[in-house]
């Protein structure tokens, strides 16, 4: 129990935010929240209020398996300190060379994005 009330605030949003079939399940002194978001942005800020609880996520004590809803387009905005590694990590499956591939039109070099640019995610 004591892993939800850390995490309290990450799930209380994806339940204010309709994720779909959410579930929160404590296995092994680790947290598992899984759900389909219904916006690439709500998944975003699911992630990014789990940031702001453990900043370089090395308590791995929570799994993450939120996917975003067929049909939902998928982009990330850069954030300062985000690496394409970092990002892809968001993201399940997902390798930081297939952000690079898909965004290839903006990116020339993916050692150096910029806070602000749109990346699209490829699904």
């Amino acid at each position: 129990m004591a892993l939800q009330e850390k995490y309290q605030e990450v799930i209380n949003y994806a339940r204010t935010n309709g994720v779909n079939d959410l579930s929160v399940q404590e296995q092994n002194n680790v947290l598992y929240l899984t759900g389909t978001s219904p916006s690439d942005s709500v998944k975003q800020q699911i992630w990014s209020i789990y940031e702001k609880i453990d900043p370089e996520m090395r308590a791995a004590d929570m799994v993450l398996n939120i996917s975003v809803a067929a049909g939902a387009s998928t982009t990330y905005t850069v954030q300062p300190g985000d690496s394409l590694s970092k990002i892809a990590t968001k993201y399940s499956g997902l390798k930081w060379q297939d952000i690079f591939e898909a965004n290839k039109d903006q990116i020339s070099n993916p050692d150096l994005i910029q806070p602000g640019m749109v990346l699209k995610i490829p699904n």
